[in-house]
């Protein structure tokens, strides 16, 4: 009896001790599902189409965690630059091309009060240490500073305009090929990479003036038109002929034109930066700004927080991009081993977007 009396009392509270415990546990659980519900609906999920030379920024996890932060969980679609102006942005909240001219059309067909100047990257041309002394001899190209090399647009598309082949230059053991002297683009109807090589070349056979009449487009567009007519095939994507440079080598691609911040951010991904391959900076150049365009509130929020977040911008950097910050890039130079201009002088604009889509028009229609 007297162990019935002790042991009733205990096995009391050993059961409310256990009715506790399980009930503790019960609302540890419920509270926990209860803030994973809360902290996944403070997560937005953004759709954005953006060209492809910015996928990897937005893969990287740092990036990723950075926006997480901020409330965004954002899902980008590559999409050529120019090629973007022409969907139906009815299930995207912003579209992030290249370049100025598709980011002013994009806004005024998405009627957008604000768009947002994120990084900005020159256009430059990948090409190889074996073509250097060539290159030099014909007077093309000099190297500056003893850091970088400049290639003179000029002297360069007299060469295609004349249909100079490699195996005429000069002291050229390296690349004595029956191939014309031709820059490798994308494909001009597609892709800004090559609109922006338009602007360029049309600026340098327009006398050094940007193009900005009907009379001016009709005399100079038969000569621009054949820089892209006479390549063949072209991507519509930046990332094509970047990665044919990358992989096929001198043999595919002695010339290339392309953005700086994919070479930059190439090489810098290397254990060691590859010295065969060399870039080129035209003069004149043109930069290519990466402007955000946002179709909704979610859209510019996002937009805010690229153009102004240090991190985000950091990041930028260290993917090749140049920010208002001067420092972000310089560091990222040191840091990676890399020589770059830390500024260019000769920079010139692109024409209007009617001038562009003029001739590009004009352009595609030649390809039929």
């Amino acid at each position: 009896m007297e162990i019935k009396r002790v042991l009733g009392p205990l096995l009391a509270v050993v059961l409310l001790l256990g009715i506790g415990a399980a009930t503790y546990t019960s609302y540890q659980k419920n509270h926990a599902v209860e803030a994973a519900k809360l902290a996944s609906a403070a997560i937005l999920d953004i759709k954005g189409m953006v060209g492809s030379e910015k996928e990897s920024y937005f893969s990287d996890p740092r990036v990723i965690e950075i926006l997480a932060k901020k409330g965004f969980r954002v899902k980008v679609e590559k999409v050529g630059s120019t090629e973007i102006i022409s969907r139906d942005f009815s299930s995207y909240d912003f579209a992030f091309p290249a370049g100025a001219p598709a980011a002013l059309a994009l806004q005024n067909k998405a009627r957008a009060k604000q768009v947002y100047p994120t990084f900005f990257t020159p256009m430059t041309i990948a090409s190889w240490g074996q073509l250097i002394p060539t290159l030099e001899s014909e007077g093309i190209v000099k190297k500056v500073n003893d850091a970088y090399f400049i290639i003179d647009m000029k002297k360069l598309l007299s060469l295609s305009e004349k249909g100079t082949r490699w195996r005429e230059l000069k002291d050229n053991a390296a690349y004595a090929t029956g191939k014309s002297i031709l820059i490798s683009s994308t494909d001009v109807r597609k892709s800004n990479s090559a609109a922006m090589y338009l602007s360029l070349a049309s600026y340098v056979v327009n006398d050094n003036n940007v193009v900005d009449n009907n009379e001016q487009v009709n005399r100079i567009l038969p000569f621009v038109s054949s820089l892209f007519l006479r390549q063949g095939l072209q991507e519509s994507s930046s990332a094509g002929p970047f990665e044919d440079y990358t992989t096929m080598g001198m043999g595919k691609a002695p010339l290339v034109m392309i953005y700086e911040s994919q070479f930059l951010e190439y090489q810098s991904k290397r254990p060691k930066p590859n010295a065969d391959m060399v870039l080129l900076y035209p003069q004149p150049t043109i930069y290519t700004k990466h402007i955000l365009v946002p179709f909704n509130e979610n859209g510019r929020r996002l937009g805010e927080f690229l153009a102004n977040d240090v991190e985000l911008q950091k990041l930028a950097a260290e993917y090749g991009y140049r920010t208002a910050s001067t420092e972000h890039f310089g560091e990222f130079l040191k840091r990676k081993n890399l020589l770059a201009p830390t500024s260019l002088v000769d920079v010139i604009d692109p024409p209007s977007f009617e001038i562009l889509e003029r001739m590009i028009q004009a352009i595609e229609k030649k390809f039929q």
